[in-house]
């Protein structure tokens, strides 16, 4: 299939040719929720700690007597059912979040996204992207003069530009990544995906 390759000004200037397999895949929304959930989920750090009713600084003497107070029976003032006691299934800092993505299901969850992005509009390719001073104002100048100025643009590159990542950084908007860094949540949470030419083809590369 053609993409097309655009210019300064954001319009198209050429096409390029690109692998069927992986932008003209059809949609699976159930494979990209999923692939989507567990890069979330692995990224996560089980830093939380709650107390059980063992680890509760109370004491184990019986509240009150057992029967002629006219209240329910308690055992103990460290009890979950009481207020200040221990969870009942507390969470430990050695929790596993993780969620394991076979390598093809990953690849093919990619090139949904890829592909989607395609028949959507919201992926451009050019030939090149670099700033000639690391200044955001050069950077912000490029993006409105191609009409992405109002819009969520991830740049993926085939090998970082110093110039062109410290412009980036105090645009809240945009966000450059090598194309092996390219995950799936920023491919699905940018509204405009730039790739460079040198990027489709390890983009290719990988996903092959």
């Amino acid at each position: 299939m053609e993409l097309k390759v655009i210019n300064d000004k954001g319009q198209a200037a050429a096409s390029i040719s690109a692998s069927d397999d992986l932008f003209g895949r059809e949609y699976n929304e159930a494979l990209v929720h999923q692939l989507v959930t567990a890069y979330q989920a692995n990224a996560r750090s089980a830093n939380s700690k709650q107390k059980g009713r063992s680890e509760i600084a109370k004491s184990t003497r019986k509240p009150f007597a057992q029967k002629g107070t006219g209240r329910a029976r308690a055992g103990m003032a460290s009890s979950p059912l009481w207020r200040g006691g221990g969870k009942i299934f507390p969470n430990s800092p050695d929790q596993n979040y993780t969620q394991k993505i076979n390598r093809k299901m990953y690849r093919a969850g990619l090139a949904s996204i890829f592909s989607q992005l395609v028949r959507e509009d919201r992926l451009a390719v050019v030939d090149s992207l670099t700033i000639d001073a690391p200044k955001t104002k050069l950077l912000a100048q490029k993006m409105k003069g191609m009409g992405l100025d109002s819009s969520r643009v991830l740049i993926i590159t085939d090998s970082i530009d110093e110039n062109l990542y410290l412009s980036s950084r105090n645009l809240p908007n945009v966000l450059v990544l090598e194309a092996h860094q390219a995950d799936p949540v920023s491919l699905v949470r940018f509204s405009k995906v730039l790739v460079t030419r040198g990027a489709m083809a390890k983009i290719e590369e990988i996903l092959a």
